[in-house]
């Protein structure tokens, strides 16, 4: 497969919606694509506050959801109920996809990247990682404020009430300072957000 046709499939990422806000019924939800430009911006944004290297960090977050262009996107799930892919599945195919979409344009650095995101063993790849669910969150406080799914229509999880399985989801994989100010500055944000719709709802 030459570049220009797998560069095409890369593309793929633009129409992938992201699993976890379809879910949860969110109205127009965003795409992989557009996660990964926001988890971007965050390590553009915090990665010399984090003591990181600001292009390492960057080049992964570009790379760091490539993979689901040819696999889809597997929502993390804190319901203990909820059906999920068994991660080893998950992790072969994701391999296999990202082995063939970087092939063209990989002398082995690429690929040498992604595999440190996956292991979340540099400083640089559990940056990135915070990054990921830090945006994860601040898209969930942006589609609380704007109201964009019925809390009432979630019936079938009754562990979590509102947006509040993405928070539960991402608060224990939380590891840097950085990560967690942000994070914890989020959720505040979002729980005011949360009463602030109690309120007109009155």
């Amino acid at each position: 497969m030459d570049d220009l046709e797998t560069l095409r499939r890369c593309l793929a990422l633009k129409d992938e919606t992201r699993t976890g806000w379809q879910l949860r019924g969110i109205e127009d939800p965003e795409s992989v694509a557009d996660h990964s430009w926001g988890v971007s911006l965050l390590c553009l944004f915090y990665a010399d506050r984090a003591g990181v290297d600001a292009d390492r960090a960057l080049r992964m977050a570009v790379l760091h959801d490539l993979a689901e262009a040819e696999t889809g996107d597997y929502a993390t799930r804190a319901d203990p109920n909820a059906d999920t892919i068994d991660p080893d599945e998950k992790e072969r195919a994701e391999r296999a996809a990202i082995a063939t979409l970087l092939e063209p344009f990989d002398d082995g650095e690429l690929r040498a990247l992604w595999e440190e995101y996956e292991a979340r063993e540099t400083p640089e790849a559990q940056f990135v990682k915070d990054a990921d669910l830090v945006d994860m969150c601040l898209q969930a406080l942006e589609y609380e404020r704007q109201r964009r799914y019925d809390p009432d229509a979630d019936d079938h999880f009754e562990a979590y009430d509102d947006l509040d399985e993405f928070f539960a989801t991402a608060e224990p994989r939380i590891r840097t300072d950085v990560g967690r100010e942000l994070f914890e500055r989020t959720r505040e944000r979002y729980e005011e957000a949360k009463r602030d719709r109690e309120r007109a709802e009155e």
